[in-house]
């Protein structure tokens, strides 16, 4: 049998791009190079592709059978990408379109959490417009309806980055500037004390399936990009210390999350749990870290799925699910 060519698609126009950098040789170097031929394609930071990859159309005539994006953030996990590659007729690990923009937005992805009737905080939307022309009725709103603590987040962007906690007034205002100088709206949600943070991984496509809960104890106040990627004092504890019944409750809830947002393939879905016992929603994401140390990879590994296997089943997914929309007409003739 011919080796599948594998395009692994990494880099690009984000504030994650290093991240990337780091989980996309991960996956080149955990590919099997007997099962596949891998074709590393590094978008530049000023989103420019490799000169061998034909502009407009960056995938048309490059030989590939399936692409797999390890493009963290903006341009790359919000659906801009997927729909590129949809143009394309290619094959590519991971989320759709819509689930990739809706997963990626975080004030979007929390409305269809709560029409599912899962548990998420208390949140409000900051547009950029209004913190410039409306500063004071914006901290008024947000003093309100959330009080402090708060925690102030670009929209659209992961890995923590432009994240703040807010403790008092005064710092409001410089993390509002920081949330939006990485996006056009800020998401500001109700700060918890104490809580602690879970993580779950899921698989599939028509029946997700989830993993072991991990729990996080980052070596911050809260799980920042530095506590992520640079200290080595944040712990991972696998499997979570937790019951049996908040464990299958996790479980639950992220596999209904996955399928909230429509997504398909990969997922890691993060959780709290407050000081009365409460599992809350927080976010999924759908291009999650993917280093040998990060948790997605590390959940399913702990659940039987050693790393190479899980690069494995998701290439058969993104052919699975690219030979479903195949079957679909396109034409009433």
């Amino acid at each position: 049998m011919p080796k599948l060519k594998v395009g692994v698609l990494y880099g690009g126009r984000s504030g994650e791009h290093e991240v990337s950098l780091m989980s996309a040789q991960s996956v080149i170097d955990a590919l099997d190079k007997e099962k596949y031929e891998v074709i590393p394609i590094k978008i530049d930071k000023d989103g420019r592709w490799p000169d061998q990859i034909i502009q407009p159309d960056p995938t048309r005539g490059s030989g590939l059978d399936v692409v797999f994006p390890v493009l963290h953030g903006t341009y790359g996990e919000d659906g801009i990408v997927q729909g590129l590659l949809e143009l394309a007729n290619l094959p590519y690990v991971g989320a759709g379109v819509a689930s990739s923009a809706v997963s990626m937005d975080k004030a979007m992805m929390r409305t269809l959490f709560l029409q599912d009737g899962l548990p998420v905080l208390p949140w409000e939307v900051v547009f950029n417009y209004e913190w410039r022309d409306e500063p004071a009725q914006v901290v008024q709103r947000l003093e309100e309806s959330l009080g402090y603590p708060m925690f102030v987040k670009p929209a659209n962007l992961g890995s923590s980055v432009g994240v703040s906690k807010v403790k008092r007034p005064e710092e409001l205002a410089p993390a509002l500037d920081l949330a939006l100088s990485y996006d056009r709206k800020a998401v500001v949600e109700k700060g918890l004390e104490g809580a602690r943070e879970f993580e779950c991984s899921v698989l599939g496509h028509t029946h997700p399936q989830a993993s072991i809960v991990g729990e996080i104890v980052p070596a911050h106040e809260f799980y920042d990009y530095d506590a992520k990627y640079n200290s080595e004092d944040s712990l991972l504890i696998i499997p979570a210390p937790l019951n049996e019944e908040q464990t299958q409750t996790i479980q639950e809830y992220a596999c209904r999350v996955f399928k909230a947002v429509d997504c398909s393939g990969m997922g890691r879905v993060d959780f709290f749990l407050d000081q009365q016992g409460t599992i809350i929603v927080n976010e999924i994401n759908t291009i999650p870290g993917f280093t040998k140390i990060s948790m997605y990879p590390k959940l399913w590994e702990y659940s039987g799925l050693p790393y190479s296997a899980l690069l494995d089943r998701l290439i058969e997914l993104a052919l699975e699910k690219h030979r479903e929309r195949q079957a679909l007409r396109t034409s009433i003739y």
